[in-house]
């Protein structure tokens, strides 16, 4: 299938996955959404060469890449407009969760937060400076009349043989229920899949390591594995080191649920290589979210957020996300990756 033909798929794909309360009005129940996204942000580097090393030189006005003002405002807007296109009727001031990956610094978040489309949701803003060789970092945003913060642990992937992404695990209160969410950029498919993917395999096992400790401590945390893992949900890493499952009816509570194997099997990806999709921005769920009471968050829907608008038109790339470069000319887009979300749901009485 071609990109042409699977960007009707997509948009299919898109208006199939809508939000939806289930029961409510004959329940008479109170029905709470939550939304949990991510959002790879490709390479958003401020202009200013500020890296002691020289990792950023590419994006600033003298670089390769001639990163200046105009081009770093118009993608900050972008990437802004695009998340106010998060918010759905049922979680009208967007997600209550947001990560995000391939960013230079805390202060790139902040202009995005700070935009106008944004600035009424008073986003509030994670960051830890990573020690990768790119300068690139996660993050994670967060609506704070949904989610209280607990406390951030950060954790260095010291066993492969340079420097990349520290997994960053934000543990807080989403309306009063214990949860966690270990934000991911896992290493890339530099030198090939095969070659490179010992390097993920080690990825993944941190991530499951980190989730194990949470669990530990407190068995009922639900726990959320979100990132841009390069893999795809069927590859070893997810599938068998993560432990991410296919069917959900599989999953321990201290397990984890794949919600994305059926979506990127149908023919909706996240990015595009060769003339074919990939869904590497996943959002992983522990089992306690899949097999729940009505009265805790239990998923009930996963999309990817790819909105007409992110969706290059012409050239190429046409059907593909639309970037901000491709062979070194400036497209003026959004990102090379859609982003993904998740909807929690759970029933109140008050």
């Amino acid at each position: 299938m071609n990109l042409k033909h699977t960007l009707i798929t997509a948009l299919l794909a898109a208006a199939f996955f809508m939000p939806f309360i289930a029961g409510a009005q004959n329940t008479g129940r109170k029905v709470q959404i939550a939304g949990v996204a991510f959002y790879n942000w490709e390479n958003l580097f401020d202009t200013i060469p500020n890296n002691p090393e020289g990792r950023d030189l590419e994006f600033t006005p003298g670089g390769q890449r001639q990163w200046d003002g105009r081009k770093y405002w118009d993608k900050v807007h972008n990437l802004a407009y695009a998340i106010s296109q998060f918010a759905t009727k049922t979680t009208p001031v967007g997600p209550a969760i947001i990560g995000v990956s391939e960013i230079e610094n805390r202060s790139v978040m902040q202009d995005v937060v700070n935009q106008p489309e944004l600035k009424k949701w008073n986003l509030q803003i994670v960051h830890h400076d990573s020690p990768d060789a790119r300068g690139v970092d996660v993050g994670l945003l967060y609506n704070p009349r949904y989610f209280k913060l607990e406390n951030v642990t950060n954790h260095r992937l010291a066993s492969v043989p340079f420097r990349t992404r520290d997994q960053m695990c934000v543990v807080g209160s989403l309306l009063g229920q214990r949860m966690a969410f270990i934000v991911n950029h896992w290493p890339s498919r530099l030198g090939g899949q095969e070659k490179s993917e010992p390097n993920r395999l080690a990825a993944a096992a941190l991530s499951k390591s980190i989730a194990d400790s949470l669990w530990r401590v407190d068995p009922n945390i639900g726990v959320v594995v979100m990132g841009d893992l390069n893999d795809d949900p069927m590859d070893k890493s997810v599938a068998e080191v993560l432990g991410a499952q296919r069917k959900p009816d599989k999953v321990a509570a201290n397990g984890f649920y794949n919600p994305w194997w059926d979506i990127l099997e149908s023919g909706v990806g996240t990015l595009a290589y060769k003339g074919s999709w990939n869904l590497f921005d996943q959002i992983i769920v522990s089992g306690n979210l899949v097999d729940a009471p009505d009265s805790s968050w239990k998923l009930f829907e996963a999309k990817v957020l790819n909105f007409p608008f992110l969706f290059a038109s012409e050239g190429s790339l046409q059907g593909a996300p639309k970037r901000s470069f491709s062979g070194g000319a400036y497209l003026g887009g959004y990102s090379d990756h859609f982003p993904t979300e998740i909807f929690l749901r759970r029933y109140v009485t008050k």
